[in-house]
């Protein structure tokens, strides 16, 4: 299994993506737009989420369909920026009908970076839906920096910068999967102190470094490193989008999301914790369908495992040092040391050094 062309979730066809940044603020949004209603479901994994209109998404409920996916910072205040995307998407004709009128189906969740040393004093009212309705008008198909993107911007972990990180897998069946995943965890997404990824079992052409896992081993890898001396709840969350071109059902699309949430436990020490809000939404754009269901779904699954935890390490490693933050990115604090890996490997006999830096 190889990336897509752009080893991104636009490699599903049929999706746009778009990104809002406020700089002072330290925050922003992004939004994925099907250009038809595309199946969704949701699984929510974390102890402190704050979500809007995650429960019309089960599979019993009657929305079948999606209009677009919102994923904001600034913790409840967030929870604007889908109104934002709505007031767009009603100017161009989207939208659920009931009787004469749409009403555009924007499921939506958030991360909380309200302490992340940006200027939170925006005046009487939050700064989201305008965001919102920037990310919608900014989406389009150009390919995207990981990194300090959007809802990325703003997010960090408990050792580094976190960011917005994207992936994808062209499956033997010819299906696409591929995820762009918030990272903003109360855990880390690097063992121990060093600089390689707990997701490193997954890389692809060196995507996030090429380091691979750490030897030796260090002995202090399983002690946690947290968010915070005394880590807030809600102070952290990741939040994720699955996309595929596969046709499923909003039941096959759960299934997809609850397994999708191994590629969190994969990238993420520690995940799922009573402080992060973590979640994964999945979309179906129902362009190729599945020949035998079971297996199918199964070879999915998997690759939804792959890209979640591909594109958590693409976001940390990805983002850029701020000068309001209070933890360094990966490049900032890793890069030269890693380089210097590269090169003392590329010199001994027999060894072949790791790709460069994507």
């Amino acid at each position: 299994m190889r990336p897509g062309p752009l080893n991104s979730i636009l490699d599903v066809a049929g999706l746009t993506v778009g990104h809002a940044v406020d700089h002072r603020l330290a925050s922003g949004v992004s939004v994925v737009i099907p250009d038809r209603p595309a199946v969704a479901s949701v699984h929510v994994m974390g102890g402190a989420p704050g979500t809007r209109d995650t429960e019309l998404l089960s599979p019993e409920e009657t929305i079948e369909r999606i209009d677009a996916i919102v994923l904001a910072g600034g913790s409840a205040y967030g929870l604007g920026a889908p109104s934002g995307v709505m007031a767009y998407m009603t100017e161009q004709g989207r939208g659920f009908r009931v009787g004469d009128v749409r009403v555009p189906i924007v499921p939506a969740a958030i991360l909380f970076d309200l302490m992340n040393g940006g200027d939170k004093d925006w005046g009487r009212f939050p700064p989201y839906r305008n965001l919102g309705w920037t990310a919608a008008e900014d989406a389009n198909r150009e390919p995207f920096d990981c990194g300090s993107t959007g809802v990325g911007f703003g997010a960090t972990t408990a050792t580094l910068m976190g960011g917005l990180g994207t992936a994808s897998i062209v499956l033997p069946s010819g299906h696409i999967v591929a995820a762009m995943v918030a990272v903003n965890a109360v855990g880390s997404a690097t063992v121990g102190d060093g600089p390689h990824f707990w997701a490193a079992p997954f890389e692809i052409d060196g995507e996030f470094g090429g380091l691979g896992l750490p030897h030796p081993w260090p002995e202090d890898a399983a002690t946690p490193r947290l968010k915070g001396a005394v880590p807030t709840s809600g102070a952290a969350t990741t939040l994720a989008i699955v996309a595929t071109d596969a046709t499923l059902t909003k039941a096959q699309a759960k299934r997809l999301a609850v397994q999708a949430h191994d590629g969190f436990a994969r990238a993420l020490w520690p995940a799922h914790t009573p402080l992060d809000g973590d979640l994964v939404f999945t979309m179906a754009t129902g362009d190729k369908p599945l020949d035998d269901p079971l297996a199918d779904m199964v070879a999915l699954g998997i690759a939804a495992v792959s890209v979640t935890a591909r594109a958590i390490a693409r976001g940390v490693h990805g983002a850029s040092s701020k000068n309001w933050s209070k933890v360094p990115s990966w490049a900032e604090r890793w890069a030269p040391e890693a380089d210097a890996d590269a090169a003392s490997a590329s010199a001994e006999p027999g060894v072949t050094p790791p790709p460069e830096p994507a």
